[in-house]
């Protein structure tokens, strides 16, 4: 674990000032994405069973494909540029440890994309709706299986591996100058409440919403961070040195 000189961090950054900007609108965005997402959720709590989507799919296709959702395959490709980006800054700090948080962001991400079948639930639900009473129970045991596939195995595959990149990528903020002190903080707090999957009944549900608020935060600090470093050395702030007061912002 070595720390890098403003110099060698701005240099770097230069190198990769596209994927630093996406990154940092990307986090941006990944705040408002939690915004709408919670609001979609209080507005229009998920049905409770396979019939229960397959007739909201049916009367609101937008609210059923939501409830199933879709909006966290945005979020998840939102959240991987900005690990992506982290990666790049942190690559001096320990190349190991960001080889490392990558290799779990990469599977992780991969199993979350391959688990959400929103678009499978739409196609059988029309095809309930024209059904005759038996077909009928063979449509809501498939989608009882798409439902178990879409919160199983894969999900907690993407969970634990994720969790294990924001915590691999908040520990290096936090033994480097690069992000505020406060930034790598959020990280942890919000890898601490990635501990329990959402899928693990009232309790994950309750660690999964509380996880928002952190993420939200931590998102944020580390969006304005990376436009920080976008610009060039003339005009960008001076990185952080241990100690001093933009270390606590």
């Amino acid at each position: 674990m070595v720390d890098v000189d403003a110099a060698t961090v701005q240099s770097d950054a230069l190198q990769w000032h596209g994927l630093l900007l996406t990154g940092a609108w990307c986090a941006f965005a990944s705040v408002l994405m939690i915004v709408i997402q919670m609001g979609n959720y209080l507005l229009w709590p998920p049905p409770q069973s396979t019939a229960g989507f397959f007739d909201l799919l049916l009367a609101n296709p937008t609210h059923g494909l939501l409830a199933l959702d879709v909006l966290y395959i945005v979020s998840n490709a939102l959240a991987y540029l900005v690990y992506l980006a982290l990666a790049v800054v942190l690559w001096r700090v320990n190349r190991s440890a960001v080889v490392v948080a990558l290799a779990f962001l990469v599977v992780g991400i991969a199993a979350y994309m391959a688990s959400p079948r929103a678009v499978e639930m739409l196609m059988l639900a029309h095809s309930y709706s024209a059904a005759d009473a038996a077909t009928r129970t063979a449509l809501l045991a498939a989608g009882d299986g798409m439902i178990a596939t879409w919160t199983g195995t894969a999900f907690d595959v993407y969970y634990f591996f994720t969790f294990v990149t924001l915590l691999v990528l908040a520990i290096l903020m936090l033994r480097s100058s690069i992000f505020s002190r406060a930034t790598a903080v959020w990280g942890l707090a919000g890898a601490a409440l990635m501990v329990v999957p959402s899928n693990f009944g009232p309790v994950g549900l309750a660690f999964a919403i509380a996880s928002l608020a952190p993420w939200g935060v931590f998102a944020a600090l580390v969006g304005r961070r990376l436009l920080q470093l976008a610009r060039p050395a003339t005009s960008s702030s001076a990185t952080p040195t241990p100690g001093s007061p933009s270390r606590d912002l």
